[in-house]
This record gives structure tokens, C-alpha cells and sequence, in this order.
């Protein structure tokens, strides 16, 4: 219930949190802190500006569209739960024996609190008992709007505590002008009904008129004395609950055998004729005591007190020209005291009005109990000197032997001052553990940035073997298709340019470069000066290597047309050379470990980019094996001479058929009515935004990397058009005595090629130049389509 007590602390916001995560996710809470612009974490002993909670509960409001009163009286429920989860289960319930003595002794447990939660702010409440039952609760409180929490926490309370459930809805709202200040004052009534099990409910009734009926029934059985006992004891009980089926020598039973009967606990006080006490032993035994009329008039006052404030010495001046109520916080009169009759009243001593001594010390309060003596006409104030610590004794220079020995305040002097340690370091701790967690937070974020460089060096699984110290060995990939690329006249180019400029078109080159590897999913291997090595299939086999490295060859040709030439201003020129065939890949070194690929593949790869023409993409004939039916326009370039290879048949690349630009280049799909191509010619393209993982170096660059990168998704499963090719290529193969495929090329570099497409078709032995294949074939295996 002392969630007002705890609202400038940490505690209320993390119960908000909790709620919002445990019943609507973690996404949920995150949208609305952001929206409510407050930080993610708070301390338990932290004071909080009670505008960040306000915030909290508007955003809540909008974020799940419900209206704040259900809003508030759901988090009410909940945070009844959250306290006692939280250890303030025994605390709460020990408050009272029933729901009217619970809510009686809030204000007490709030004054409690305020030794631990010295910053608190806590509402006053104060109840009445109707006739009928019911109750009204009295709400006061300077924080605006929060009432609705009230029936949120008591109802769960009644339920938990007392098995009752209650309904509670507001009979009057008002701004109290009495009080100090502008205070909201709320009146609920209260209304409850008892729980009980299905058989019980026939059985038992919580009505008053339970009661009339059961004396009639009784009555010519009792004598008057009894009849007496059974009225005054339901005038005490109130709402007790009574049998409605019940013989009259069960209850007489229950009137007799006092304290086990369930009508009635017996229990009549004896009060002395006269009081066996003098005046200067009572004055000494409560040393702390004050008694006053209704005009305020002091008419008594213990020993401790006159000494602290000597004007009390003299009777019958004013006790508000000596003293203010700073809890609860009304006017200093008896109807105000009186309506408050059941809250922990405290005073404070007026600096004006206190000895000299006392000037320079901090004002003494006292809290304590307002008793009325309805026959002297008097307020009897029993009360303590209110301190915390034994710094706050020092204070005032105070000691222990001031305070009776038997107050508690002594004991609760040093067993505070060990609760506010204690207190300390778990703040303390709290602290340590909030800066541990955002220095994990920012830890997790770094090692983010690290891996994201290492797997930019090396390939993942790689890297983490690496990580975790294990080695990694080398692997055979039977096929593989591995480009090189290199810009012309380079060496010319640096002979005539600073070396800046060589960096800087370089750069803009690579990262153009780099984004295409991942539109298309190719592994960079390394640059060397201005050469360009990528491989499709490696490090994690594709079937469609091959026209993974087609469509990144095409896309760096387009791609160089962006850069400049340092020298003559035009775009540069770049050759490309492409070559299918088997590779050894490992790691190699421990300094500077890189991932690397060796065999004949790669030679004949950089000697088909080597022996190329600018701006043309050059194939090997296994290359050109595997592309010649994925729709890709390719031409033949003939028999040319291949340092170290002899004569070798190659071709060029010129476009994909079935792929426009804007696809090939990772760029988003332009509008029907721009000119340009929103889909494929096939029904399976789609588009897959993901993010591009390479940073631009420049503004310029910047900019154009703002656009997302749209992923080219290739089918590497058999498709229906590759499965009909196997079975038709089967059975031709059948006609064959024994002859096999081969191409140009070394046959150690093929023996294993087109391991996933079945036997070459017959033709395959033959290359016939791209001009002169049929074109009503139809085989679309492993095209690309967008995802």
C-alpha cells in the first residue's frame, strides 16, 4: 500500500518495468521508456523525480491503448504482488486483523518507513465505519491523479490478507483547503463481501439482520445478563459474521465456553476507582507526554519536554505557539486533530520560541498517539522524541539516558543506525551492479565490432575455431568459381597521380566492390594492389557458384563506371577473368592468419583476367560450361594463347538475360512508369532487404550507402527444369559407348565437375559458339531470382 511512500524512489519504476515486461514483453517496455525518454534501469534507494513515473504512466496509456484508471488499478494489483515478492509480506499483513484495522494503521507503517526512505512524501488516509457495514475511506495526498492506484493495492490486499473481496468507488472528490496547501482528497466507499467455500455460502450471512434473528432465537433462553453479553459483544463485532442454521445450544455453547465460541470473544476490561499513580511519577515515567484543551491550552507536560522546551513550564499558554504539525499535515486545531485521531501525529519545535541554545541545532520533532479524555475535555498526547540515528542525537545533543527505558525509540535509535549501514551497502552494491551491467552492455557491443572485423578478414566458422584455439585444417572443395579483377593502366596511373589519389580511387573502387559481395553472397579472398580476388563456393559450397560470380563480374563493370581516373578524368576500365574448378582452401599464418586458396583453379583464374580486354568479363570454357544454360548472353572469343597453359578456348561474358541492372547491383526495384524493370522475366524472383556490411569512407560514398542493399536469393536446390534435363541427359547418355564430357581445358581441373547436374549433354563435347545454341531450350536450373 506505500506506494505513494515509494514513489520518488527506484522501486516504484521497477516495479512499472516489471510489469510491462512480464505481461507484454520486453519490445513493449523498450518502445515505451524510449517514448517516455526515461533510462532502463533504476536503483531501489535512488530518488526519482516523480515526473519520470508520471511519464511512465501516460506512455502506457497510449502505447497500450487503455485508459489510465484501469491502467493504474491493474498496476495497483500488481504492485501488491511485486511488494511482497519483494519481502514486505510479513510487514503488511501484521498491519491488522482485519480490513479496518489494516487501512487504520497505514499512516503508522508509513511513519515507520520514513526512518529508512528519509526523502518520502506519503498521503494520509483515514477511515469511517457505517451503519451498514461499509466503510469511507479518506484519501489525501499532493500527488494528482494517482487515485485510482488505491483500489488496485487494497482490493489485492483484502483478497490475500483477509479473504474478502471488496468493491471500492469514489463518493467525492475535492481539493482540500484546510490542509497545507492545495491537497486532493478522495472518498471511497468501501464496500465488502466475504469469501467463502460453495457449502459455506448457504450457510453463513454477513447481514446485520443475521444478528436480530439469532437473539430472538436465543433470547427466551438467556437470562438478561447473557442477553446483555450477546448485545455488547455484537455492538464490538460489527459485521460478524453468524450461522443462519444453528441450534440454540450451540450458541449458548459459544456464549459459555468463552473465547472458542464463534458469535463472541468475551473480554470486559476493570478499571481501577480512582488512578494509583501520582502526578510527578507519571510526569517522570512519560517524560514525553503533553495534555491540552480544546483552545490548545497546555495543561500538563513531562519532565523531558519542559526541559527541552522551558515554556511549557508555565501553564496554560498555547501549545501552537511552540509547536507546528508537520504530520498529517493539518490546521492546529481540535476538530482538525480529531478527525485524524488514528494517525501518528508529529510536532516540531517553533525556532523563534525554542532557548538560545537551541538556536544553532536542528528543530526537535516528536511523533506520537492523540488520545481524547471525553470527561476532562482534553487531548492527551502520548509521544517520543522522533530520531533516526545517533547522528541526529548528537544533532540535538541529546542522549540516550533522556529517553525512558521503556521506549523503544532507544532500541529503534540502534537498530536503525544498523538498517540505514546496511541500506548503504546494498546501494552501494546496486550501484556497482548497475555500472557492471552497462559495462557489460558496452563490453557485448565492442566484442560485436571485433567479430564483425575478424569475420571480415576471415570467414566465420573459421574465426570462431580459431577463437576457441582449435586448428583448422584444410579443405578440398571439388568446384569452385574463383574471379579476378585488375584495373588497366594501372602502373601508368600511379606514375602520374599522388599517392592519395591512388588510395582514394582505390577505395571508392573496393567499397563498390565489397557491397556487391554482399548483394551476391561471394567470398572476398584478398586485394593486392588493384587486384580483386572473390570465389564463389568457398568457404561454404553453393551449386550456384558460378552464377554468383557471373552476376558480381557484371556488377563490377558497372560498379567501375562510377570511379574516376585521377589522370584523365574518365571512368576507369577493368578487366575480369573467371575460372570453375577444384581448390585446396586453409588458413594460413598465426600473426596475421588469412584464408587462402591454392591449386591450379586459381592460376588459370588469374591467367584468364591477365590474357583479358578492358571492360570484358572473360570465361574459361568450365566456366563457360556451367553458365551456358542459366540464361547469361555469352559469346565466344576463340582459341587464344595462354602463358604456361598453351591454347585455351575462352568467351565473354556480356549480360544476364533474365536479370535487370538495378538487380545485379543490389539496388531497390524502380517503378513501371520510371522505364525500368520492377521484376524478372521469371515467376520466382523476389527481393530481400538486409543490411549492407561495409562502411563507406567518404561523404560522397556515404550517401550512396544509404540505400539498402537488396540481396540476390539464389535457388541452390534441383528445380523441376534441372531434374527433366538429368533424366533427358540420362537417357542420351545411355546411346554413348563410354565416351565422356570433356571441354578444353586440363581434365584435372574438370574430373569432377558438374557433380550435381548428372552427365553433360551430348553436345557438351563440342562447344558451339552462344550465337549458334537453340534458343527454345529449356533449362533454368539454378537460376538467380531476388529475394
Amino acid at each position: 500500500m506505500f506506494i505513494y511512500l515509494l514513489l520518488q524512489y527506484g522501486f516504484i519504476n521497477m516495479c512499472l518495468k516489471s510489469l510491462v515486461v512480464e505481461k507484454y514483453g520486453e519490445e513493449t517496455w523498450e518502445k515505451l521508456r524510449l517514448q517516455a525518454g526515461v533510462q532502463d534501469s533504476f536503483l531501489t534507494f535512488e530518488v526519482y523525480k516523480d515526473e519520470i513515473t508520471m511519464q511512465l504512466v501516460d506512455k502506457a496509456c497510449k502505447v497500450l491503448g487503455v485508459p489510465a484508471d484501469i491502467v493504474l488499478r491493474e498496476f495497483g494489483k500488481y504492485f501488491f504482488e511485486f511488494c511482497k515478492r519483494s519481502g514486505y509480506d510479513h510487514m503488511l499483513r501484521t498491519l491488522g486483523g482485519n480490513l479496518y484495522e489494516f487501512i487504520e494503521n497505514l499512516d503508522a507503517l508509513h511513519s515507520y518507513l520514513s526512518l529508512s526512505y528519509q526523502e518520502m512524501n506519503a498521503p494520509s488516509f483515514r477511515v469511517e465505519k457505517n451503519e451498514d457495514g461499509s466503510m469511507h475511506l479518506h484519501y489525501y495526498s499532493d500527488r494528482r491523479g494517482l487515485c485510482h492506484i488505491v483500489p488496485g493495492i487494497i482490493g489485492a490486499a483484502a483478497l490475500d490478507f483477509f479473504n474478502i473481496e471488496i468493491s471500492m468507488k469514489i463518493v467525492n472528490q475535492t481539493e482540500e483547503e484546510e490542509r497545507t496547501g492545495k491537497k486532493e482528497h478522495i472518498v471511497f466507499l468501501v464496500t465488502q463481501n466475504p469469501l467463502f467455500p460453495h457449502k459455506e455460502r448457504n450457510e453463513f450471512s454477513s447481514s446485520s439482520q443475521c444478528l436480530v434473528d439469532t437473539e430472538k432465537q436465543i433470547e427466551n433462553q438467556l437470562n438478561k445478563e447473557d442477553l446483555e453479553k450477546v448485545k455488547n459483544a455484537n455492538g464490538d463485532r460489527g459485521n460478524s459474521v453468524c450461522p443462519v442454521k444453528k441450534s440454540h445450544w450451540k450458541t449458548l455453547r459459544g456464549i459459555i465456553t468463552l473465547g472458542k465460541g464463534k458469535l463472541l470473544r468475551g473480554f470486559d476490561p476493570v478499571y481501577p476507582k480512582s488512578l494509583w499513580i501520582d502526578t510527578k511519577t507519571f510526569c517522570n515515567g512519560l517524560p514525553f507526554h503533553m495534555v491540552f484543551d480544546k483552545e490548545l491550552k497546555v495543561k500538563q507536560a513531562g519532565v523531558s519536554i519542559q526541559k527541552i522546551v522551558p515554556g511549557l513550564q508555565t501553564m496554560g499558554i498555547c501549545l501552537d505557539q511552540y509547536f507546528r504539525i508537520v504530520h498529517p499535515e493539518v490546521p492546529f486545531t481540535i476538530s482538525s486533530i480529531q478527525k485524524f485521531i488514528n494517525s501518528q501525529f508529529v510536532f516540531q519545535t517553533r525556532r523563534e520560541m525554542m532557548p538560545e541554545s537551541w538556536k544553532e541545532r536542528p528543530m526537535l520533532e516528536l511523533r506520537g498517539q492523540m488520545m481524547w479524555m471525553e470527561s476532562l475535555q482534553c487531548m492527551l498526547y502520548l509521544c517520543s522524541p522522533l530520531l533516526r540515528t545517533l547522528h541526529e542525537l548528537e544533532e540535538r545533543q541529546m542522549h540516550i539516558a533522556d529517553i525512558a527505558p521503556h521506549d523503544v525509540t532507544r532500541d529503534l535509535i540502534l537498530l536503525n543506525q544498523q538498517r540505514l549501514a546496511e541500506m548503504e551497502l546494498s546501494s552501494q552494491l546496486e550501484r556497482k551492479k548497475e555500472e557492471l551491467r552497462i559495462l557489460s552492455k558496452h563490453l557485448e557491443e565492442e566484442k560485436k565490432k571485433t567479430e564483425a572485423l575478424l569475420y571480415a578478414m576471415l570467414p566465420q566458422h573459421v574465426a570462431n575455431q580459431l577463437k576457441e584455439g582449435k586448428r583448422v585444417e584444410a579443405g578440398e572443395f571439388k568446384e569452385c568459381t574463383i574471379l579476378f579483377s585488375d584495373v588497366v593502366t594501372f602502373t601508368n596511373i600511379c606514375a602520374q597521380c599522388e599517392p592519395i589519389q591512388i588510395v582514394l580511387m582505390l577505395n571508392s573502387m573496393y567499397l563498390r566492390f565489397d557491397r556487391l559481395t554482399t548483394v551476391h553472397d561471394v567470398y572476398k579472398v584478398e586485394t593486392i594492389g588493384d587486384a580483386y580476388m572473390v570465389v564463389g563456393g568457398v568457404p561454404v559450397p553453393v551449386p550456384t557458384h558460378a552464377e554468383r560470380v557471373a552476376n558480381f563480374a557484371l556488377g563490377m563493370i558497372m560498379a567501375a563506371k562510377g570511379v574516376q581516373n585521377p589522370v584523365s578524368g574518365n571512368p576507369i576500365q577493368i578487366r575480369v577473368g573467371i575460372h570453375t574448378g577444384p581448390v585446396l582452401a586453409g588458413v594460413v599464418g598465426e600473426k596475421m592468419p588469412r584464408y587462402c586458396l591454392f591449386g591450379d583453379t586459381v592460376n588459370i583464374a588469374s591467367r584468364m583476367e591477365s590474357h583479358g580486354v578492358p571492360s570484358k568479363i572473360h570465361l574459361s570454357s568450365s566456366a563457360y560450361q556451367c553458365l551456358k544454360y542459366k540464361n547469361f548472353e555469352i559469346t565466344e572469343r576463340g582459341e587464344i594463347e595462354v602463358k604456361g597453359k598453351g591454347k585455351m578456348h575462352t568467351y565473354f561474358l556480356i549480360r544476364n538475360k533474365s536479370a535487370t541492372e538495378n538487380e545485379i547491383m543490389g539496388r531497390p526495384m524502380k517503378d513501371l512508369d520510371s522505364g525500368h524493370e520492377s521484376v524478372q522475366s521469371f515467376p520466382e524472383c523476389k527481393t530481400e532487404t538486409v543490411p549492407s556490411s561495409h562502411q563507406p569512407a567518404t561523404q560522397t560514398q556515404q550517401k550512396k550507402d544509404q540505400t539498402p542493399t537488396i540481396a540476390m536469393k539464389y535457388v541452390d536446390g534441383p528445380t523441376d527444369a534441372q531434374n527433366s534435363l538429368k533424366r533427358r541427359n540420362q537417357t542420351k547418355a545411355g546411346d554413348l559407348t563410354g565416351k565422356t564430357c570433356d571441354s578444353k581445358s586440363d581434365g584435372s581441373l574438370h574430373g569432377n565437375q558438374h557433380a550435381d547436374d548428372g552427365p553433360c549433354p551430348p553436345n557438351q563435347g563440342r562447344v558451339k559458339p552462344a550465337a549458334e545454341e537453340p534458343q527454345n531450350r529449356n533449362v533454368r536450373s539454378n537460376f538467380c531470382t531476388l529475394l
